[in-house]
């Protein structure tokens, strides 16, 4: 297994963390990572936490791979959004430990998560595609939409307004602010809390609150990416 992403179990816990030594740029290899150990927690019945390096949780998906366009920076973009949704449904609860910076497909990650905890400091936190000149897609603005205060959406989506932690809390890509040394405990606590709750209960409810936007959401996944970015 890669070590860009190490796994660590504690009790009924799944620590996930991303470290690639830079930017925790969203990789095809990444994603493999990723979706080899959500494998295995959900064949173990575990909670998630994901988190990031010292300073950064992800800053969105590698630039190198979306240069090459074409069918290549499809596919990333595709599984980038096929994660996300594999997140919000998968057998347990799973929290985000914002470590830090959380940019573009870093902040689609929050989206996807049941809680997330942010760490306070100066970190940028928000969706930038526009600022880049880049369509945004709709499993983000889903998803953004099902998440954020209805105050924030368009500034931040739209407008591609970039937060400080304590405005990101308040725009909804946190639920909670903690010191930085404290970002993975406070998390893996919440998730040890969650997952003590009755199971079914808390995934049936989760897919109720939720009704049908993932599924829209994948449904239409592969068209809207092919339009976004045509060869």
């Amino acid at each position: 297994m890669s070590e860009i992403v190490s796994f660590e179990v504690s009790d009924s816990v799944a620590l996930l963390r991303l470290d690639d030594g830079k930017a925790n740029a969203i990789s095809p290899a990444l994603l493999e990572a990723i979706n080899q150990h959500l494998d295995k927690t959900e064949r173990d019945g575990l909670a998630v936490v994901i988190a990031g390096r010292e300073g950064k949780f992800s800053g969105g998906f590698d630039l190198n791979v979306m240069r090459e366009g074409g069918a290549v920076g499809r596919a990333l973009v595709t599984g980038g959004g096929r994660l996300s949704l594999r997140l919000g449904r998968h057998p347990g609860p799973v929290v985000a430990a914002c470590t830090g910076h959380a940019l573009a497909m870093g902040a689609v990650l929050l989206m996807a998560c049941d809680l997330r905890i942010g760490a306070d400091g100066p970190f940028k936190i928000g969706f930038n595609e526009v600022a880049i000149g880049m369509t945004t897609p709709l499993f983000l603005l889903e998803q953004a939409r099902e998440r954020m205060s209805k105050r924030h959406f368009h500034r931040a989506v739209v407008q591609a307004e970039i937060y400080a932690p304590g405005a990101a809390l308040d725009a909804g890509f946190f639920d909670q602010i903690v010191s930085p040394e404290k970002v993975v405990e406070v998390a893996t606590a919440e998730a040890a809390r969650l997952a003590a709750m009755p199971r079914e209960a808390f995934v049936s409810t989760r897919a109720r609150a939720r009704a049908a936007v993932p599924d829209q959401i994948e449904a239409g996944i592969d068209a809207d990416i092919a339009a976004m970015m045509p060869d």
